[in-house]
């Protein structure tokens, strides 16, 4: 058993519990997205990726919060900070018509795990929101929603700069 915020007492195997583990597993390992990407010195126009990447993990850290029975809420203007830098990588790359594998480069398939993980997050959100008493604001699941989205984009990206081409499965 353990205590969230609100003072309740869950299972540590509970749905809450899988998704608190979750959020904090995506914001941990986006930690070495920002320091790869830092160390890259990878830029979106004048924004540096790590940059990027660092306000998104303090909103993950407001939807751990919310989680945890706190009052606090993402603000539908980070979802429209988030599509707007989506729309920004979208109009340098070519748009996707097919899978990619994915390697590309190294901070590539790390955000292609992140992308991964963020995935899980969500579905452990969104488990919370059907099966617990609690219920998660519509702007955090269209934030998480959003997450994976901008993490394929940031990994399609950096190999884009890193002047990777994108290989597409050959299902042979």
């Amino acid at each position: 058993m353990k205590t969230i915020n609100s003072g309740v007492r869950v299972s540590k195997s509970s749905a809450i519990s899988e998704a608190l583990g979750s959020m904090d597993e995506i914001n941990s390992f986006l930690g070495i997205c920002k320091v790869k990407s830092a160390e890259e010195k990878l830029k979106l126009g004048e924004k540096n990726i790590s940059d990027i990447v660092h306000n998104i993990q303090q909103t993950l850290f407001i939807i751990q919060a919310e989680l945890a029975g706190s009052d606090k809420r993402v603000d539908e203007g980070k979802v429209l900070e988030m599509e707007s830098i989506i729309g920004e990588i979208e109009k340098i790359l070519p748009p996707i018509t097919t899978f990619f594998i994915s390697g590309g480069t190294e901070l590539g398939a790390i955000f292609d795990v992140a992308r991964t993980i963020a995935r899980r997050a969500e579905r452990r959100v969104v488990q919370v929101n059907r099966e617990e008493v609690q219920k998660v604001d519509p702007v955090t699941l269209k934030y998480l929603n959003r997450l994976s989205s901008i993490l394929y984009a940031l990994a399609r990206l950096t190999n884009h700069l890193s002047g990777i081409k994108e290989e597409p499965p050959s299902y042979k």
